[in-house]
């Protein structure tokens, strides 16, 4: 199947969907979008808390755990989706993508504005 033959199918078959049928969907992405934000910030927070700062000298071999806090909180969306009954099959690259991209900006930010503020 060539790349227009596809396009055309794929707006045949969201042509072919009902008004229920779409709102759903769009429902099933905003909750997506939710959780991926959710896991930002909570992997933000919890680097925060495990790690602190990490230009101050105790914490330099703990900056890769910061990492590591991101990609957890990216695969476990997965098992997230199963609670909610998403079906997360369907989801390709792209859609997995932008679920890591929203993670990791939420990360960013979140542990920034957390780093930004000085403890007592």
């Amino acid at each position: 199947m060539t790349g227009d033959e596809e396009l055309n199918n794929n707006t045949e078959q969201e042509k072919e969907k009902g008004p229920s049928e779409k709102v759903e969907d769009h429902r099933e992405r905003m909750l997506r979008t939710g959780v991926a934000c959710f896991m930002g910030i909570i992997t933000g927070i919890l680097s925060f808390v495990v790690i602190g700062n990490p230009s101050i000298p105790p914490g330099e071999g703990l900056s890769i755990l910061s990492w590591l806090f991101l990609l957890a909180g990216i695969v476990f969306q997965k098992h997230i989706f199963m609670l909610l009954k998403i079906d997360y099959t369907k989801l390709g690259g792209k859609d997995w993508f932008y679920q890591a991209f929203m993670t990791f900006a939420f990360w960013f930010i979140s542990w920034t504005i957390l780093l930004s503020f000085p403890l007592p």
